[in-house]
């Protein structure tokens, strides 16, 4: 029988009667004569109560035990889904990371997928079982312990599952009916796009959209996993949602498929450091090993020979960075004069791939919020996209000047 991956998030398996409502979709999809892989979240909230749990038994916590204690929201729900399906007399049966088994690196919290052997689900499969109920998140280390795949990480497990098993198609259930051209919060113009290729989910993923996580998509991208986002509070017919794909598989797009935005970005500046060859790498190496996760870099050569570094980071790791650039001063890697954080800046960014073949988006664009009296204080680009930093007051007039600016309301 044909393989269907199905995603429930934490919203969607919140509570028992959202698990009964899960479970009866996936009884739709077994009807249609799919066997069923479902990867489950922990209930909304649980995680972060567990990870409450761990930081106050223990603030200095050995990341295994953390592990340990976190993965237990989705054994719970997994657990729980099984049993409401077997209720409905649906073969079914709940699968945590270390039975399937789901192989991964030993980087505990944020360990990453190397293998999911198929032999274990399929061999039930054939016995009889119609669904396998998994525990997202989760897998199992070399050394035989429990690991954790990072925030957001039942995606990436459900998307690897539809890789493994050649899954006809991966459906994430979420609180939202797709994903939109930007935040309908932001927006009311805001629409909910039909399809989107790989590479501008990617690119939105990474610039702030919630709707997806980024190593689910790469890996969707890499695989040639179809990717579906539903919602689990509406019915769906056959074309709901959005259909994550291919770019062929887009017949016709707008240039710019959507604008994202980060609030919680910071700009730095190093003033004054010496611009010789080797202090790029001495400025972003520290910063790289402190787990700093720089973004967009600027730099400014003025004419004595001294260079001002600008770069943004998020900013809870404003600190972090201003630590690592400070030790690496003190030890004589580097010399500046001085080190300018301005934590009220945000990121807005234009997304598509029609910007490969079409000239003069950035021109649009920043014609646009100059028209709205925004200044830009740093610029990147990409081969889809194009990203500022502005003053974070400005950011929800930015992202819908640039919808209209864009005319994503339209379909092309």
């Amino acid at each position: 029988m044909p393989i269907l991956v199905m995603k429930f998030g934490g919203t969607s398996v919140a509570n028992i009667d959202r698990i009964q409502r899960a479970a009866k979709r996936v009884a739709v999809e077994v009807a249609k004569g799919y066997d069923v892989i479902v990867v489950v979240s922990a209930m909304s909230g649980e995680t972060n109560k567990l990870v409450g749990y761990v930081s106050e038994t223990s603030p200095l916590y050995d990341a295994r035990e953390y592990d340990a204690v976190v993965a237990s929201g989705e054994n719970v729900t997994a657990g729980l889904m099984a049993l409401r399906l077997q209720e409905m007399d649906i073969p079914a049966r709940s699968w945590q990371g270390w039975q399937v088994p789901v192989r991964t690196t030993s980087a505990h919290s944020q360990a990453r997928i190397e293998e999911i052997p198929t032999g274990n689900i399929l061999r039930k499969f054939a016995e009889g079982m119609r669904v396998a109920v998994v525990a997202g998140f989760q897998g199992v280390s070399p050394e035989g312990r429990i690991t954790t795949l990072g925030r957001g990480g039942s995606d990436t497990t459900a998307v690897a599952f539809a890789a493994a098993f050649g899954a006809e198609r991966c459906d994430i259930y979420t609180d939202v009916d797709g994903v939109y051209t930007t935040d309908p919060r932001i927006c009311d113009k805001a629409r909910k796009l039909d399809r989107i290729a790989f590479e501008e989910m990617l690119e939105l993923a990474s610039l702030g959209a919630k709707v997806l996580q980024t190593r689910s998509v790469e890996l969707a991208m890499r695989f040639g996993v179809r990717l579906r986002v539903l919602s689990s509070f509406e019915d769906n017919g056959e074309t709901a949602g959005t259909l994550v794909c291919a770019e062929e598989d887009i017949v016709e797009s707008n240039v710019v498929a959507g604008v994202a935005y980060s609030r919680d970005e910071a700009k730095m500046t190093l003033i004054s450091v010496a611009d010789r060859p080797g202090v790029a790498s001495a400025i972003f190496g520290p910063l790289a090993e402190a787990g700093v996760n720089v973004d967009m870099i600027v730099q400014n050569i003025s004419e004595d020979g001294r260079t001002d570094m600008t770069f943004s980071c998020p900013t809870d790791q404003v600190l972090r960075a201003e630590k690592a650039m400070q030790a690496a001063k003190e030890s004589g890697a580097i010399n500046f004069q001085e080190l300018v954080a301005d934590k009220g800046v945000a990121k807005v960014s234009v997304v598509g791939i029609g910007m490969r073949s079409h000239a003069g988006v950035a021109a649009q664009m920043f014609k646009a919020l100059a028209a709205e009296g925004i200044n830009i204080k740093v610029i990147t680009t990409s081969e889809i996209k194009i990203s500022v930093l502005i003053d974070r007051k400005y950011m929800e007039l930015a992202v819908q000047a640039l919808h209209d600016t864009f005319g994503l309301e339209r379909a092309a």
